[in-house]
């Protein structure tokens, strides 16, 4: 301690004339001190006022300069020392050495910086405004494809430095990118691949900057797909992986990457870990299992990379992925739903799938967790079975196959984006079906859920989707019993309300359908319809310039059926809808400007 006091009063006396043997033995006992106990020694530092003497010995002539250099490094490990780093002017001139060609100051100037930077936004500043990340990345440029142990020492610490220096911040990340430091980085994972500590540095790099969208375009023109799926066979420890995991996950959002990455054989690697780790209850494997399955169903989000995958519903990997939907593993049944999803994109896809017995799979899995299920399993199976059931072919054969029923079980379901899906999947499958819409509009405890879920306002997704099943029920069952049903259960007002959505397909859907209930049933829904005001609501839609011309048709269409009832006549008769509706004969739409003069003809008579 004595020593170390001694040499802390020598160093703050000294000028850079002094002789350099007296500097140099100060310095070692300051190394030393450091060495026994960090901490400590550094608060002596920072009181001793030394570090403002610091910047005037970081020069490169001073023989001293790579010790003083890797004394300020060593304090910059304590969070408390960073800003006072920064606040006794160290970062210039520590920058102006990264320039000399000695490698030992720029090993320990590189050590400094980075450390000075670790978290700390001052010393990101600093350095940024001294200009250090630039001399960095051209240093990194120019040693990139040595290979001794030296130069590889030096890329260590400058891409360490570089990380610590843009790590989650937007500004500096952008930076580096702008300066062209992708490709560099990713020829560097190519040529070091045996070093592991540069590799890691790498791989941290590569985490921090992929977040941002401007990286992946730049990642997408690198090879660098290639290079990771190398990387990621030779790994063997859980730790490594989960490092490349890391950056394969964000790049992997590109759909360009996604194609190399398939084309690179990261899914074999993927169906392998799946492979191996399905059995295990070890915490390792369980986290390898989610993370290649996650990522495995994130590869299938791009067009090009799925159909590549699909081959035609021959491909190998499409039935693998069919053999996880039996499994007991909860986050494989989950990818496997979420895959089929995903594959169910298009029509060629899913007519195939139907026919291949999908469904069935789906059905069986959806039974599994029918009581105290899994809510992302149930929520991915029915998105599966929304999607197959787009195309018209498929729509009969998955309900003769039962689907509407498999469904119909999670009606009970207290989670929304079970809900959510659940009338998304009975949606598709009535459309033009006019039978299975009829049988699923007379059954009573649906439609009383549907009514029920049309006023779950703080779900706007349910809410909607209840309102669009509603509707449906009654435009492709045309049905007389459908109606009365959707009357008894108070659906009405739910689609008088729909028709004032912003949306204006779900207004046309309702205009729709209460066009048919005017037409059909118009005595058992008169009162209901006179109480939700319809009548105003569809003088509003036809006075607004804004409704767009197929709601006015509509609105005309509906207008013409409700005067066939006397309470609601009354109300047409004084609202002046004549008006409204002879301004609408000159509309630049035909359809809609025919359809005005017949409601003012009907209109002239009833009055």
């Amino acid at each position: 301690a004595d020593n170390l006091s001694d040499a802390l009063k020598k160093l703050k006396i000294t000028t850079t004339d002094s002789r350099a043997d007296s500097l140099e033995g100060c310095l070692d006992c300051l190394l030393q001190a450091l060495a026994q106990n960090n901490t400590e020694t550094s608060e002596k530092i920072q009181k001793s006022g030394v570090l403002q003497v610091f910047a005037s010995l970081l020069t490169p002539q001073s023989s001293c300069t790579a010790k003083v250099a890797n004394i300020i490094a060593e304090v910059a490990r304590n969070e408390f020392m960073r800003n006072p780093c920064v606040d006794a002017g160290l970062i210039p001139p520590l920058v102006q050495l990264l320039n000399c060609k000695d490698q030992e100051v720029l090993l320990q100037t590189g050590r400094a910086l980075g450390n000075i930077c670790y978290d700390s936004h001052e010393g990101r500043n600093a350095v940024d405004h001294a200009g250090g990340a630039h001399i960095v990345v051209d240093h990194i440029r120019s040693l990139c494809s040595k290979t001794d142990p030296a130069s590889e020492k030096l890329l260590t610490v400058f891409c360490g430095m570089l990380m610590n220096y843009s790590n989650e911040n937007d500004t500096l990340q952008s930076q580096l990118i702008n300066m062209g430091v992708i490709p560099t980085l990713v020829k560097l994972l190519g040529i070091h691949c045996q070093n592991a500590a540069l590799t890691e540095m790498c791989l941290v790099a590569f985490g921090n900057l992929a977040e941002l969208e401007s990286s992946k375009e730049q990642f997408a023109y690198t090879n660098i797909a290639e290079e990771l799926v190398k990387l990621f066979k030779k790994q063997i420890e859980h730790d490594k992986k989960e490092m490349i995991f890391e950056v394969l996950a964000p790049l992997a959002e590109n759909d360009v990457i996604k194609l190399q990455l398939v084309e690179a054989g990261l899914v074999e690697c993927l169906l392998e870990i799946v492979q191996k780790t399905v059995d295990s209850d070890k915490e390792d494997d369980i986290a390898e299992l989610k993370t290649a399955s996650d990522l495995m169903v994130l590869l299938l989000l791009g067009d090009e990379s799925m159909q590549k995958l699909f081959e035609g519903g021959k491909g190998s990997v499409f039935q693998r992925v069919l053999s996880w939907i039996p499994s007991n593993s909860h986050q494989l049944q989950l990818a496997g739903a979420l895959a089929i999803a995903n594959f169910a994109r298009n029509d060629g896809n899913c007519i195939h799938m139907v026919d291949n017995g999908i469904v069935q799979k789906l059905m069986d899995l959806l039974d599994r967790h029918v009581e105290d299920g899994n809510v992302t399993v149930q929520h991915a199976a029915l998105s599966a079975l929304r999607n197959l059931a787009i195309p018209v072919v498929n729509k009969a054969k998955m309900l003769s196959a039962g689907v509407a029923e498999a469904v119909l079980k999670f009606l009970r379901s207290e989670m929304p984006p079970v809900q959510f899906k659940l009338l998304g999947t009975l949606r598709m499958l009535i459309d033009a079906q006019a039978e299975a819409a009829e049988q699923l509009g007379k059954n009573v405890k649906l439609v009383e859920r549907l009514v029920e879920w049309c006023e779950a306002k703080d779900h706007a997704g349910v809410m909607g989707e209840s309102n669009r099943l509603l509707s449906a029920l009654i435009r492709h069952s045309k049905s007389k019993d459908v109606i009365r049903t959707i009357v008894q259960s108070g659906g009405i007002k739910h689609l008088v309300t729909m028709a004032t959505s912003e949306h204006v397909i779900m207004q046309n859907e309702a205009l729709v359908a209460l066009a048919l209930i005017a037409a059909l049933e118009l005595v058992t829904a008169e009162k209901d319809l006179e109480n939700a005001q319809l009548v105003q609501i569809l003088h509003r839609l036809l006075s607004d310039d804004r409704s767009a011309p197929e709601i006015k048709y509509n609105s005309m269409v509906l207008i013409c059926a409700l005067i066939g009832s006397e309470p609601l006549q009354k109300e047409v008769q004084s609202m002046a809808f004549l008006e409204v509706v002879s301004k609408l004969r000159s509309h630049e739409n035909k359809t809609v400007a025919q359809q005005a003069s017949l409601t003012e003809q009907r209109l002239a008579v009833e009055s």
